[in-house]
């Protein structure tokens, strides 16, 4: 499995009690051209939206700025597209982008430690803390044993420290005990958004997270806690942050839509051994 190409959709439908007078979202739902990550198809359409403007954020994040049609009740944002992936055992490299390295050492309102959070941090092996690597590969373990992942438990805004006290959260609950562990250890990390094909199923109710940490020598590297291992060609990643806030797929702010429903489908798979071959003949043409 050194390569792949997966074919992502990704659709979020908003359904508004009353009509929209005034909103404008952020969507962060372009994946990156990153080591391991080539993007051969990408495309955004709107159904009560347009696109405003595009930029690059302080993380090198692609952004895309929407504003809803007023009078809206109903809106949905459709991302579909092709991306060729490859397997470098959740190496991303040398750090990059508008921000330093050590502001990636600074802990954030989801990531900061409690005393829960630090006494989990305790209870790493002293065997395992003598090299980086050892260190955060023994931290994702302990954390994946410790918090079990279970929907219902939390949301968006919980913190690390709250999500350990829980004892159970889901992959953003995982990567900000990470990564607020990491930061605590002086170990800059990151969060990460993006899409993971599943061996189970295709079409999924939520996007996936994990965290990346910098080790001397290699870089940037993955850590998906929730499933245990280094992210491979089945992962593509989308956003970059300090945590969440900085890599959610869509934020923003509505004026005179009281109440509303998020529905989110993501589908991703693996493009057929046949499929892949066609296309690389087309393209050396």
């Amino acid at each position: 499995m050194s390569k792949l190409k997966l074919q992502v959709r990704h659709t979020t439908h908003y359904a508004f009690a009353t009509p929209v007078v005034h909103a404008l979202q952020r969507l962060r739902l372009t994946p990156k051209e990153t080591q391991g990550q080539r993007i051969l198809d990408w495309r955004m359409s709107f159904e009560n939206a347009h696109a405003e403007l595009h930029y690059d954020d302080q993380h090198f994040n692609h952004v895309t700025l929407i504003g809803l049609t007023p009078g809206a009740q109903e809106v949905t944002v459709t991302c579909e597209g092709v991306v060729e992936t490859e397997d470098n055992a959740g190496v991303i490299g040398r750090h990059s982008g508008h921000l330093p390295l050590w502001s990636f050492l600074r802990q954030t309102p989801l990531t900061r430690p409690g005393a829960r959070l630090r006494g989990l941090l305790r209870d790493v092996p002293a065997s395992d803390t003598r090299k980086p690597l050892d260190f955060l590969h023994a931290l994702s373990a302990l954390i994946r044993e410790r918090i079990v992942y279970e929907t219902g438990r939390t949301h968006s805004a919980t913190t690390a420290e709250e999500a350990v006290g829980h004892g159970a959260g889901v992959c953003q609950d995982h990567a900000h005990i990470f990564i607020g562990a990491a930061r605590a250890s002086g170990v800059a990390a990151r969060y990460v958004s993006g899409y993971l094909l599943m061996d189970d199923r295709i079409e999924q109710e939520a996007t996936h997270a994990w965290a990346e940490a910098h080790v001397e020598g290699l870089g940037w590297v993955g850590f998906d806690v929730s499933n245990g291992i280094s992210p491979d060609p089945r992962y593509v990643r989308v956003a970059t942050g300090s945590d969440y806030r900085d890599a959610a797929p869509i934020t923003g702010i509505s004026i005179g839509a009281s109440e509303q429903v998020l529905t989110v489908g993501v589908a991703v798979e693996a493009q057929p051994v046949a499929a892949q071959s066609q296309s690389q003949s087309q393209s050396n043409q």
